[in-house]
Parts: C-alpha cells; sequence; structure tokens
C-alpha cells in the first residue's frame, strides 16, 4: 500500500525524519511511503531460521534481522529494508553512532542481504527484477532469493559490475561466496531442518 497525504514526493532526508506517530514500517520507493505488510508466518520462521544459521559464522551484532535500510538507486529517493542483512567490517563501522541504521549511497555496502519472496506477482517481480537490480548497483557481494513457493535459493553473485545467478533446489548445497562454510540444502531450509 502506497501512502502519500501531500501527493509530494518525499526526499531521502525526509523520509529519514518521518513520523507518523504509529510502529508502522515503511520503504521508501520513488518518493513514496509503501507501507510493510506484516509477513507470512512461513516467511517468518523462514528468515528467523536462516538468521539463526547465519549465526553460525558471523557475530550476532553483524547481522540485522529487518532492522537495516539500504538506501538504493531509482528515479527518485529509495529505501530498502531486506529480510536479512550480512554487515562487511565497513558499512558496520559505518553505522557506528548513527542515530537509525540506515546504509546511505556514501557508504559502503553490506556483505549479503537476503530476501525471502512472499506470494503474489508483483512481490515476485519486486524480488526477482527490481531488488535485484538495486542490490547491484549497490555492489553488494550477495544477494540471496528465497522462495518458498519454488522451494529454489537462487544466489546473485556480484561480478565485474553485475550479478552472476545460480539457483539451488532440492539437495543440492547452497554455494556461497560470503559463506563459504555455508552446508545446507534448499530442503533442508525449507524442511526447517538440519
Amino acid at each position: 500500500m502506497t501512502l502519500s497525504s501531500t501527493h509530494r514526493k518525499l526526499t531521502l532526508e525526509e523520509y529519514l525524519t518521518y513520523d507518523d506517530g504509529t510502529d508502522t514500517r515503511y520503504e521508501l520507493v520513488d518518493g513514496e511511503l509503501v507501507e510493510m505488510p506484516p509477513e507470512s508466518d512461513e516467511n517468518s520462521d523462514l528468515t528467523r531460521f536462516l538468521w539463526v544459521q547465519l549465526l553460525n559464522y558471523f557475530p550476532f551484532q553483524m547481522i540485522a534481522y529487518k532492522e537495516t535500510e539500504i538506501e538504493v538507486s531509482g528515479r527518485l529517493a529509495r529505501c530498502r529494508v531486506p529480510d536479512l542483512l550480512v554487515h562487511s567490517e565497513e558499512s558496520k563501522a559505518a553505522l557506528a553512532g548513527k542515530a537509525r541504521a540506515t546504509i546511505t549511497r556514501e557508504m559502503p555496502p553490506p556483505a549479503l542481504v537476503v530476501e525471502v519472496v512472499s506470494p503474489g506477482v508483483n512481490n515476485r517481480i519486486r524480488d526477482y527484477r527490481h531488488k535485484h537490480t538495486e542490490y547491484a548497483a549497490r555492489c553488494i557481494a550477495e544477494y540471496w532469493i528465497v522462495d518458498p513457493q519454488e522451494k529454489q535459493i537462487t544466489i546473485c553473485q556480484w561480478v565485474e559490475g553485475a550479478y552472476t545467478d545460480r539457483a539451488f533446489q532440492g539437495g543440492d548445497r547452497v554455494i556461497s561466496q560470503v559463506v563459504p562454510e555455508f552446508a545446507l540444502t534448499p530442503d533442508q531450509i525449507f524442511g526447517l531442518q538440519v
């Protein structure tokens, strides 16, 4: 749902100070506030499961669970809030002392972002196309697209200015350059078991 009370596009600075007095979470898309609806129980379980798994490889303070946003390129101001984010040392350091966990374009990118695809055509387009382009433009080393409908995990690795994608299904071990020790398969992830 897009919200616009004045029909005027917000700048990034206005978005960063926006407060409607509620705890509603928004993304900024082309200058407009887009309300982020609650996730399905299945998607929430998958995100928490992956968060717990990533704790085996990274200190907890390096992993953001739906709380750090990333300024990305678009026609107008845009910020995305990935389901999971693993900081690079540089992106974590850049946020030190900041009042808001927003990785702006001037800051180094995180190492990894993870999006769990919600049902619906628009959600699929957003995760597979729009965010794919936006995260690649930020030079984020890896973008994981976790797709419960297809029971597939696509690892997008940033190589020479663009993402190279590899899809994993069934019993194939997910291969990541950011998390080389990661040894789970899509069957294990979607079955929420190790």
